[in-house]
């Protein structure tokens, strides 16, 4: 069954595929059947700028869960940093992982 979700999302960065690097456009999140992977239905990421490439990715739920959260973690470490920066005192906002440890400023994500 062909779930068809597709997310697309403005993205700013830059990508590397192969050896070349280039500007990043967009980022598209989707779940259906596996591109390449011998895998069943998957999460795919890709990276875009569609004048210069692509890079991408295939995850099954649980890494793609596993993802999520290392990406939220380090979200909230860096909008900790950044408020302490500029001043603005902002509470730390501790993040348990998924071990039960509390991640802070300054370790590992």
């Amino acid at each position: 069954m062909c779930t068809s979700i597709i997310v697309i999302a403005h993205a700013e960065g830059l990508a590397k595929s192969g050896d070349e690097g280039f500007p990043l456009a967009q980022s598209v999140v989707a779940c259906d059947h596996v591109r390449h992977a011998p895998l069943g239905d998957v999460i795919t990421l890709d990276f875009l700028n569609t004048a210069l490439g692509r890079a991408g990715g295939e995850l099954t739920l649980e890494p793609a869960r596993a993802l999520r959260a290392a990406l939220d973690r380090a979200i909230a470490a860096a909008e900790f940093e950044q408020a302490e920066i500029r001043g603005t005192g902002a509470a730390p906002r501790v993040v348990a992982s998924r071990w039960g440890r509390r991640l802070g400023r300054r370790q590992s994500l």
